[in-house]
């Protein structure tokens, strides 16, 4: 089996998904996308289609190791973006070839469920939520984005205040998560989590930029606060970091 073509589709508003084509009909499916920058990561994947046309498919360990190692710039969100699309559909392809879902391919499921959580903003809107099933809920920090080192205290009562409410609506038997989105300084998360604590947030996602995972770390020894990150980090390499530095729980 052969690879034949890679062919991207943007998705509104913001998707990018690709079909990775092969000369005995079988295509896989990834999905290369940085949010925000579909159009950058669909030009990656171009750049990597000379390397992988002529390939056999379900070579993906050699395939990963060759599209990262053989250029002298690596590593990055675009790029790792444009290669984990493919290598999820390079993956597709050999377990279509062998007719087993991927997950057989890995050892076999250790889960057969997965719990969600719901993103919400207003307490009327939670409570319409946990009567269609869901008992976890992420929102974000209210009163909108800080701008200074250290925010006032009316900026840490507005948050406060904004999770209470979602947190009395929905009672103590839901999890609810809060996301700092990483734009708040080390200094006010410090005040801001310290303040949380008593309402028990499921986690704090983020509560400073999580390329500093010795800020984050800091962070996380303040407080008994499970705190969660991973979506803007590349590589085992990136998370390596993180775990071995205990800045995410």
């Amino acid at each position: 089996m052969k690879i034949t073509k890679l062919e991207t589709f943007l998705i509104k508003p913001r998707w990018l998904f690709l079909k990775i084509h092969t000369d005995e009909g079988l295509v896989g499916l990834g999905e290369p996308i940085l949010e925000g920058r579909a159009l950058t990561c669909a030009q990656a994947v171009a750049e990597l289609e000379p390397y992988l046309i002529g390939k056999d498919p379900r070579r993906v360990v050699h395939h990963w190791q060759a599209m990262y190692r053989h250029a002298f710039y690596r590593g990055g969100p675009i790029l790792t973006s444009a290669i984990s699309g493919v290598d999820q559909a390079l993956w597709d392809l050999t377990g279509k070839s062998l007719g087993v879902p991927v997950y057989q391919l890995f050892g076999g499921p250790t889960r057969d469920k997965i719990r969600l959580y719901k993103g919400v903003g207003d307490p009327n809107s939670i409570k319409e939520w946990i009567a269609k099933g869901f008992s976890a809920f992420k929102t974000g920090v209210g009163g909108g984005r800080p701008a200074r080192i250290v925010e006032n205290k009316a900026f840490i009562d507005r948050a406060v205040e904004h999770f209470a409410n979602l947190r009395s609506a929905a009672g103590n038997d839901v999890d609810i998560a809060i996301d700092f989105h990483g734009a708040i300084s080390p200094q006010t998360a410090k005040i801001l989590i310290k303040a949380l604590e008593p309402y028990q947030p499921m986690f704090i996602e983020e509560p400073c930029q999580c390329q500093n995972a010795d800020i984050m770390a800091d962070i996380a020894r303040g407080t008994h606060l499970p705190i969660a990150t991973g979506e803007r980090i590349f590589t085992k390499w990136g998370f390596r970091e993180i775990l071995e530095k205990h800045s995410a729980s």
